[in-house]
């Protein structure tokens, strides 16, 4: 028979392991056992995935693409109702993590792609987390890849990449962060039209080979004609 202390305890993962949980579910967790719960949130694919469908015939105006308002609605719902809420949990970390805001990309439908990245690799390994970031839309746009040329390099990207996203102030020196833009040179999105007046349309990214800075570059103390693959590479052999 659980205890109270059972019961703190179950509700203490939940609420670390996702957004809490209901007196019946609690319990039917606890029926589960400790062990085998955890288990399951650990692998949320055993579990069937959030029913947009339904969410959507109760909430029509979910679907609308452009309004930012009615995807954070459906987001909300998502995490109070997902039997996935590790893996909700952890898209809403990596989404602190990877800062990016609707203030400059004005783009719901890429806001949410990122989010669902999030959800797909957010459990994984983190090398392709890093990577698929790289890929991003939104991530391109917000921190201005879109806007670095071989010869013109953009280092925002780049550092935000070093500073925030991997290893941290103190673990890299400016050339580092120069280089590291240069090999991201070509790390681009498609349509680059303005979007007005055409208004919000999914871009995806595009790999220009003819505009990468292909020369010789030094990053963290390694040599070579690096691109933006090899310095993730790189990065996530650091200790």
């Amino acid at each position: 028979m659980p205890t109270s202390d059972d019961l703190a305890l179950m509700a203490h993962l939940m609420r670390r392991a996702g957004f809490g949980a209901n007196r019946d579910s609690l319990e039917a967790y606890l029926e589960m056992g400790y062990e085998a719960s955890l288990a399951e949130l650990l692998h949320p694919e055993s579990l069937p995935p959030y029913d947009d469908d339904l969410a959507y015939r109760y909430f029509p105006y979910f679907r609308i693409g452009t309004a930012v308002a009615s995807q954070q609605s459906h987001w909300m719902l998502r995490m109070i109702g997902t039997r996935r809420p590790l893996e909700e949990k952890m898209a809403l970390f990596w989404h602190h993590l990877f800062a990016t805001g609707f203030a400059k990309v004005e783009n719901a439908p890429e806001m949410q792609q990122q989010i669902d990245t999030f959800r797909k690799h957010g459990m994984g390994n983190f090398r392709t987390l890093l990577l698929e970031m790289s890929k991003d839309p939104a991530m391109i746009f917000w921190l201005d890849n879109c806007e670095s040329h071989k010869d013109a390099p953009n280092e925002n990207f780049g550092r935000e990449l070093l500073e925030l996203f991997s290893m941290g102030v103190g673990s890299y020196t400016e050339e580092d962060v120069k280089n590291c833009a240069r090999a991201f040179t070509g790390w681009t999105v498609i349509p680059a039209l303005p979007r007005y007046p055409w208004g919000e349309f999914l871009r995806e990214f595009e790999y220009r080979p003819d505009d990468h800075d292909d020369s010789e570059k030094t990053f963290l103390e390694h040599q070579g004609q690096f691109n933006g693959e090899d310095i993730i590479d790189i990065i996530c052999r650091q200790p």
